[in-house]
């Protein structure tokens, strides 16, 4: 006999109308007390905001490490291939290869690193799995950017995450400029989950992923939580990074200048919040998109 536990939705979304929720779970679960690599003040301050700058969690060594693998993986006509290598639409060169960590053992050993899964680890106040990764490819003259989101958003509607109980980490593997479409983010959006409208299309994971459409906000709801929060671009050398909470409005702009953006992209999920079947979506994501292997990062 099987039975179904039945979740509450938190977090409406996909209705009718777009609809703010105040935020119904922390931000930090670990205690402030607990020994980590991220101190007290620092977990004040992504409490507060919703982000954490690292100005260099990895060496340069190390970066030239990642970079090579990198193009690797971008050259190899079989990674190319694969479904899990998402194209731009015009140019027609890698945009993002995602389950990174499991295609290179040089980026699985990043995700183990305890520079990396032990901030996650603190922050999530548990053991925690890789919901999913990817490297981000931004090369110069025209790489598209990502449109306004809520992470959270999509990975509650379409991928089943009860709770806001995600952290993510963008290492840089090449200088963020103020000029080469950084990362930007409204510092104290995470409180506020706004949930919005239009029904989710099957499959629509292949269309949102090179441009998203459907999970989108409004033009009137993006100008209010601009006036309201701010925006904050993201510069720093390569091997600096961003953490930031999972409900964060975020995006990037368009890359016009000779000077490329890569980064290598990793969400964890506390082992504690594990993914049931989708709030708003027809179906769930693939798993390359949306893991349903909840083993914590060891």
């Amino acid at each position: 006999m099987t039975t179904t536990t039945h979740v509450t939705d938190l977090y409406p979304t996909r209705g009718a109308t777009e609809v703010a929720t105040p935020r119904q779970d922390p931000v930090v679960w670990g205690s402030p007390d607990t020994p980590g690599p991220v101190s007290a003040t620092e977990l004040r301050a992504l409490d507060r905001d919703g982000f954490l700058a690292v100005d260099q969690l990895i060496g340069p060594d190390e970066v030239a490490v990642y970079q090579r693998e990198l193009d690797r993986l971008v050259n190899d006509p079989d990674i190319r291939a694969d479904e899990r290598s998402i194209v731009e639409p015009k140019s027609k060169e890698i945009r993002s290869v995602f389950e990174v960590h499991k295609i290179s053992e040089v980026f699985a050993k990043l995700v183990r690193d305890e520079r990396v899964v032990g901030r996650a680890r603190q922050i999530l106040g548990s053991d925690v799995y890789v919901h999913q990764s990817r490297i981000n490819v931004k090369p110069g003259f025209g790489a598209s950017g990502f449109y306004w989101h809520s992470d959270f958003e999509t990975w509650h509607a379409e991928d089943g995450l009860p709770n806001m109980r995600t952290i993510s980490v963008s290492i840089a593997l090449t200088e963020n400029y103020d000029t080469n479409g950084g990362l930007m983010i409204m510092p104290g959006s995470h409180k506020t989950f706004l949930g919005c409208a239009g029904e989710t299309p099957k499959d629509n994971y292949k269309k949102s992923l090179q441009m998203q459409d459907a999970g989108t906000p409004s033009d009137e709801a993006l100008t209010k939580m601009a006036s309201e929060y701010g925006i904050k671009l993201f510069t720093g050398a390569a091997g600096s990074a961003t953490w930031f909470d999972c409900n964060c409005m975020h995006g990037s702009g368009d890359n016009i200048t000779p000077f490329p953006r890569s980064n290598v992209f990793i969400v964890f999920n506390s082992v504690e919040n594990a993914a049931v079947e989708p709030f708003a979506a027809p179906v769930r994501r693939p798993e390359f998109i949306g893991a349903r292997d909840f083993t914590p990062v060891r």
